[in-house]
């Protein structure tokens, strides 16, 4: 993530989900996975262009993916 996001930034817009919603999914619930993220907060579960950019079908691309918040956050 090259630009730093507040925690009151909406990843999720179908859903109303923050990045700090997401962060919480993966420090204190164990969220591991796109999937375990859908399950926790429910980003992800509507058209899906959050999840990654490969998934965004927008004409106007989202300025952060739940993907790339995985990648910082989940090291296996």
């Amino acid at each position: 993530m090259a630009r730093n996001f507040p925690h009151s930034f909406i990843v999720c817009e179908c859903k109303q989900v923050s990045l700090g919603e997401i962060i919480y999914a993966i420090k204190e619930k164990g969220a591991k996975n796109l999937e375990d993220i859908e399950n926790i907060t429910d980003a992800g579960s509507s058209c899906g262009c959050c999840r990654s950019a490969k998934d965004d079908i927008g004409e106007q691309k989202m300025q952060l993916y739940i993907e790339d918040i995985l990648n910082k956050f989940v090291k296996e």
